[in-house]
């Protein structure tokens, strides 16, 4: 998860937070993530040293459905042409 952050999602209802990583795009669901913290990386000038100091290890997260992933790529994709 090193590589940085390409995209971040919100679901304030969830308190879930989405974030792609990488030139492969590996999204990873962080769970119990208060709309605050979420309003902070969104602003921050550095959002993966913002995510390093406030986000990683703090949270419980979880690799999301890699086929989800495929989905989402068809649909951008199809959106675009």
């Amino acid at each position: 998860m090193s590589a940085g952050i390409r995209k971040i999602h919100y679901k304030p209802d969830l308190e879930e937070l989405s974030i792609w990583f990488g030139p492969n795009f590996r999204r990873y669901k962080y769970f119990g993530v208060p709309e605050h913290m979420f309003e902070a990386l969104r602003d921050a000038s550095s959002r993966t040293g913002f995510f390093n100091a406030f986000i990683k290890g703090r949270f419980d997260c979880a690799l999301a459905d890699p086929s989800a992933l495929r989905n989402q790529r068809w649909q951008d994709i199809r959106s675009a042409s």
